[in-house]
């Protein structure tokens, strides 16, 4: 069962990493970062996801930072961000992922 898992977290994170959503209609960047206190982990093998922006269709809302557990074999963290695409002419969201 944990190897199924595993194998499963592993092919989520590799497709989420490779996609960006376009967000249509919105020159608009989003806004700055807001500051989170970040509380102490829950454990050692706990890494800290910031919070973002999000889109609704109508504006940006923020979503909380939170915790996650680090996946075995990945080395680091790489938030979701906000990205300029010039040949789209438009802000991409690149959603979080696990690197080696």
């Amino acid at each position: 069962m944990k190897r199924i898992l595993a194998i499963v977290s592993a092919v989520l994170i590799t497709v989420s990493s490779t996609l960006a959503v376009a967000q249509p209609g919105r020159p608009a960047p989003p806004p700055p970062l807001r500051f989170e206190r970040v509380p102490p982990p829950p454990g050692a093998r706990y890494v800290w996801v910031p919070g973002h922006w999000r889109w609704d269709g109508r504006g940006y809302r923020w979503v909380g930072g939170r915790y996650q557990i680090r996946q075995a074999g990945w080395g680091r963290w790489v938030p979701g961000h906000w990205a300029w695409r010039p040949r789209m002419g438009r802000w991409v969201w690149v959603p979080a992922h696990w690197t080696r």
